[in-house]
């Protein structure tokens, strides 16, 4: 799990551990790599991992060996804004992490996904369902649901999907203040056919799915709460 230090990603581990796993969790910050590794029972692996770094990537996974399924929730603090207050700087660093990483992990990954294993990357709601403001995000999402389909293809026998979650309270939203926070997933939550945003645990389920189900490949599953019908 590269991302699995919280948010969806230690979901996705609770869940796999929960039904028997053994996780391997990476993440860029050390202490909240040991926090989560604490939390799953002596069933995981806990690792720093610098995403921006194709070496560490790649020594990464010849260090960890061969296994199952990678799962990539890897993101940063969501930067949205009108394009013409947009810095591009920042912009260019959402690819780094959500788009290049992804896709240097998928590289150095294949030679150790064993037979009837699968990739599950992470996408987002925004590249379906854009609002004003979100320019750079929806350009990312969409451009993580193309590189999946192309791995689909690619990477044959193995599988790779895609999630895309809607809104999902995680601490991804850690740039706001807690009061900016709960107004904006109250606000959210209101709008959408569920009548809530949606919790890490919710996700988790769909990445589940998708490592364990056999048959599908080249897909995004959207969890969402009705995001896209609104």
């Amino acid at each position: 799990m590269l991302g699995g230090s919280s948010g969806i990603g230690l979901a996705v581990a609770q869940e796999a551990v929960g039904q028997g796993a053994t996780a391997i969790i990476a993440s860029s910050n050390a202490d909240r790599v040991k926090q989560a590794v604490a939390t799953l029972d002596d069933q995981a692996q806990g690792h720093t991992l610098d995403l921006s770094s194709e070496r560490d990537i790649q020594d990464f996974f010849q260090g960890i060996g061969d296994f199952d399924h990678l799962v990539f929730t890897a993101g940063d603090t969501l930067q949205l804004d009108e394009l013409v207050a947009t810095d591009l700087t920042k912009a260019r660093r959402a690819f780094e992490v959500r788009y290049w990483a992804a896709l240097a992990a998928v590289k150095y990954a294949i030679p150790h996904i064993r037979k009837d294993g699968s990739i599950v990357l992470t996408t987002g709601v925004a590249g379906r369902r854009p609002r004003k403001g979100w320019t750079v995000a929806a350009s990312v999402c969409g451009t993580i649901e193309a590189l999946t389909r192309a791995l689909a293809v690619e990477l044959a026998p193995i599988r790779v999907n895609a999630v895309c979650p809607g809104i999902v309270r995680t601490n991804l939203w850690q740039n706001m203040s807690e009061k900016d926070r709960d107004r904006l997933f109250e606000s959210a939550g209101k709008r959408l056919p569920v009548g809530r945003v949606g919790e890490a645990h919710d996700l988790a389920q769909a990445y589940l799915f998708l490592m364990q189900e056999g048959f599908s490949t080249g897909q995004t599953i959207v969890v969402d709460g009705g995001t896209a019908l609104v």
